[in-house]
């Protein structure tokens, strides 16, 4: 499962305990933002994550169609331009050689007629065709093997080249909903120098999807049943499994109190992101599954409730560096009004008390916190237009 060596290691945690004191720094001086805006990314498009040198993978819809793309110092790279011929694509994750990652059409039609990747479940110009995991190094796209099946994508990618993600056996799917356009199983997996591993999921679980993976080969993410397609997640996942796969084993993080079988699309019970001590981060119904909240999980401590920005209702953690600063998305009781947060000590503040005041976006979610505190996530304009957004703290060297 690694290319990871033993000097390898030890850079990492070499890496570790630098930025843990610089995190440190910055958390005690109660650090405020330079927020830079990314550009107009659509309804369907954003950031997902940023690499600790700054190079940003997301995507941004044009028209109809969204295509994967990387951002650094301001400027944009059209990966779909030279993509895998298909309408539609996404880049889920980057390292730090520029190695992106993510999902992309092409022009094989489906078989079985899925929607595997939910483009035309988002709206979206579909053509009908299979959506693969992609890898794209030295300027090209190159589709990954799947297990057999016709999908599947690729959510990241470590400093060794080590990619997690999902993709879809030839096993028929029992569990997916009537009438619903996914047929197949579709399991957890890493990919390594072109070769693919199969993840286990929790014992009863069909399905699964590997969200995270860091610099130790640890990954993360959840398992479960097939669902309709959650245009949240972007996936046919109804996780009620938060995992940590280590050694080829899968370990459950624990719930909350509830079961993850809520009724919107922000319930369940997943791993969103991991940094590189195995520290976990999430989210969790909570008991009677009407409300959910972000989870920090460590092998001392096993979940731990975050809670939310004070007055809302809900909360998701979405990105964690090797400091343990947790970035997410609180929610109110409605789960229409949304806010970027970054936990400080033990509260979650809300962001956009952070950046200057009339500011002209508003910060909805923040996705991914680097080892400098750089934050990717969405924003909106005064008139309602979605933004990627760079926040980047005061007290650093690159303002």
């Amino acid at each position: 499962m690694e290319r990871t060596n033993v000097t390898h290691k030890q850079t990492v945690l070499k890496s570790i305990v630098g930025g843990s004191l610089l995190a440190a720094v910055a958390m005690a001086q109660s650090p405020t933002y330079k927020v830079i805006d990314l550009g107009t990314v659509g309804p369907n498009g954003q950031p997902f994550v940023i690499t600790n040198d700054g190079l940003v993978a997301g995507a941004v819809q044009n028209g109809n169609t969204l295509q994967a793309v990387l951002w650094y110092k301001g400027k944009m790279i059209d990966l779909g331009k030279h993509g895998l011929q298909g309408p539609n694509s996404q880049a889920f994750g980057v390292n730090g050689f520029g190695e992106a990652v993510g999902e992309a059409q092409t022009t094989t039609p489906d078989p079985n007629g899925e929607d595997f990747c939910g483009f035309k479940a988002l709206g979206l110009s579909s053509s009908g065709t299979t959506c693969v995991p992609f890898l794209w190094q030295n300027g090209a796209m190159k589709a990954l093997p799947t297990l057999g099946g016709n999908n599947g994508w690729a959510n990241r990618i470590n400093g060794s080249g080590v990619v997690a993600g999902v993709a879809e056996n030839d096993a028929p799917d029992a569990t997916c909903p009537s009438g619903s356009p996914q047929k197949l199983q579709f399991k957890p997996v890493v990919w390594q120098n072109g070769y693919l591993r199969e993840l286990p999921t929790h014992p009863g679980d069909p399905d699964g999807s590997a969200k995270a993976i860091n610099d130790l080969g640890q990954a993360a993410g959840a398992s479960g049943e097939c669902a309709a397609f959650n245009p949240i997640y972007l996936t046919n996942l109804q996780p009620v499994h938060a995992l940590l796969w280590e050694d080829g084993k899968a370990i459950d993080l624990g719930t909350l109190g509830g079961t993850g079988l809520g009724l919107t699309p922000f319930n369940g019970i997943q791993a969103l992101d991991l940094n590189n001590r195995g520290q976990v981060v999430g989210s969790s119904d909570l008991q009677g599954d009407a409300n959910f909240h972000a989870f920090l999980w460590t092998r001392e401590t096993g979940m731990q409730d975050l809670g939310t920005v004070p007055g809302d209702a809900n909360s998701l953690a979405i990105g964690i560096n090797d400091a343990g600063q947790v970035v997410g998305a609180s929610l109110d009781a409605t789960l229409t009004n949304f806010r970027a947060f970054l936990r400080q000590g033990q509260d979650l503040i809300d962001l956009n008390t952070l950046v200057p005041a009339g500011s002209p976006l508003y910060l909805g979610t923040a996705c991914f916190i680097n080892a400098a505190g750089e934050i990717v996530g969405i924003a909106i304009d005064k008139s309602g237009n979605f933004h990627a957004y760079l926040a980047v703290p005061n007290n650093t060297s690159r303002n």
